[in-house]
């Protein structure tokens, strides 16, 4: 594949892309010797492109879907709207189709280090230098050649620089205090009328507190739906 059409690959994804308020979050091309995802042909990927959000970008399309579907989109919409956004592209580009939520559990948190060269917020959300803690990943596209890097890779790690840590301060249920996300502490915490009238009703607080990329703040709406996805 020459260097012009790997270019126009990539701007034909992103072009497929927009309208979903998705983004392309980086690339990882595989070694030979790699654990490379199988594609659809029994063969290993050489390469796998990350697809997000940035913010609350994919959250006015992903609301106007909701509202033509009959059960507004079942019991895991925004995982049934990811595949039915990522699909058409991955047959129009030849590639195939992984999503965090299907099996086989593919590492995509492993995937965006390597794409973005991101580490772990005290949350355990990856941290980035311009998002903060508001974005994610609904998908990836595995092709069977090498693709240009898509992403942007930070000089450094923001909680490094983060002296006052003010997310693990926030959190009204201390389940930061340990320096590890303590997930039963926070459960237990929200199943509490306060934790009910705050985190879940609001979002986490603890995220929140995070002073890295405010202006990327999922949208109120967005944040209750996805406290309310959360099995309790």
């Amino acid at each position: 594949m020459t260097v012009s059409s790997a270019e126009e690959l990539v701007e034909t994804i992103r072009a497929a892309l927009a309208p979903h308020g998705l983004f392309l979050r980086g690339t990882v091309n595989f070694a030979a010797s790699e654990g490379a995802p199988m594609r659809a042909d029994g063969k290993p990927a050489a390469s796998v492109v990350l697809i997000g959000n940035v913010g609350g970008s994919l959250w006015e399309p992903f609301s106007r879907w909701r509202e033509h579907e009959p059960d507004r989109g079942g019991a895991n919409p925004l995982d049934n709207w990811s595949r039915q956004a990522i699909h058409p592209v991955a047959e129009t580009t030849g590639a195939t189709a992984y999503f965090p939520s299907d099996p086989p559990w593919q590492p995509f948190q492993q995937w965006a280090m390597r794409a973005e060269g991101l580490k772990a917020s005290p949350l355990g959300i990856l941290i980035h230098p311009r998002f903060g803690l508001w974005h994610g990943y609904r998908g990836a596209l595995g092709f069977d050649r090498e693709l240009l890097h898509t992403g942007s890779v930070p000089a450094g790690h923001p909680c490094d620089a983060c002296m006052e840590k003010p997310c693990i301060s926030a959190c009204p249920a201390d389940a930061l205090a340990s320096g590890t996300f303590d997930v039963g502490r926070c459960r237990t915490y929200l199943r509490t009328q306060p934790g009910a009238g705050g985190c879940l009703a609001h979002g986490c607080l603890s995220r929140d507190a995070c002073p890295m990329g405010r202006d990327y703040r999922y949208p109120d709406a967005q944040l209750r739906f996805h406290m309310a996805a959360l099995s309790l």
